[in-house]
């Protein structure tokens, strides 16, 4: 079993907090072997180590591409708009499995066929990410989970273009979108 790498000390937990149960991400290598494990709280706690998450960009026929609004909630970029499906991969868990899982809660989307369009290493302030993208194209049916998804949208490629950098989109959305966008509208 991987090492587990250290939660929270004692003095950070705020004790009036409702105790809930400890998210478990693994600890990856650029290439994605998994090397150990580390709660959510400790990867997001400025310690860096990389960890994995999934991305889904949906796209339409008519070259649009869904957009979900964060959660007001979310700990992260909260309110910000970004890419259709984001979530990291619990420990254990298969990226496509965390795919399908993340496009369930997050949207109620279930049916679709992935297309894997590479993975990059992503880092904030907060964190470093393994960031593995995927694409579906399609009309689907989505239903956002208020919890999770504030709400959501179609926008035209040109709309995204003028909201770089207004803050309105997610940074990591942003540089992801230049990453991703020929090979999204190559889907079509």
């Amino acid at each position: 079993m991987p090492p587990v790498l250290p939660p929270r000390r004692a003095s950070d937990v705020d004790a009036s907090e409702p105790q809930r149960k400890t998210e478990m991400f693994p600890v990856v290598e650029p290439d994605g072997e998994v090397v150990a494990m580390a709660s959510r709280e400790y990867c997001h706690s400025g310690a860096k180590v990389l960890h994995p998450v999934v991305h889904l960009h949906i796209i339409d026929r008519y070259g649009r591409l869904y957009l979900q609004k964060r959660s007001l909630k979310k700990d992260i970029q909260p309110g910000k708009w970004d890419t259709a499906v984001g979530g990291h991969v619990d420990y254990g868990e298969q990226l496509l499995e965390a795919l399908f899982r993340e496009a369930s809660e997050e949207l109620g989307l279930k049916e679709f066929n992935p297309v894997y369009l590479g993975s990059y290493v992503f880092e904030s302030e907060i964190e470093k990410e393994l960031v593995n993208v995927f694409a579906a194209v399609g009309s689907f049916s989505l239903s956002p989970d208020k919890d999770e998804v504030d709400e959501g949208k179609y926008w035209e490629i040109g709309a995204i273009e003028e909201n770089t950098g207004r803050s309105v989109l997610t940074p990591n959305f942003e540089q992801e979108f230049v990453r991703v966008k020929d090979r999204l509208l190559a889907l079509l």
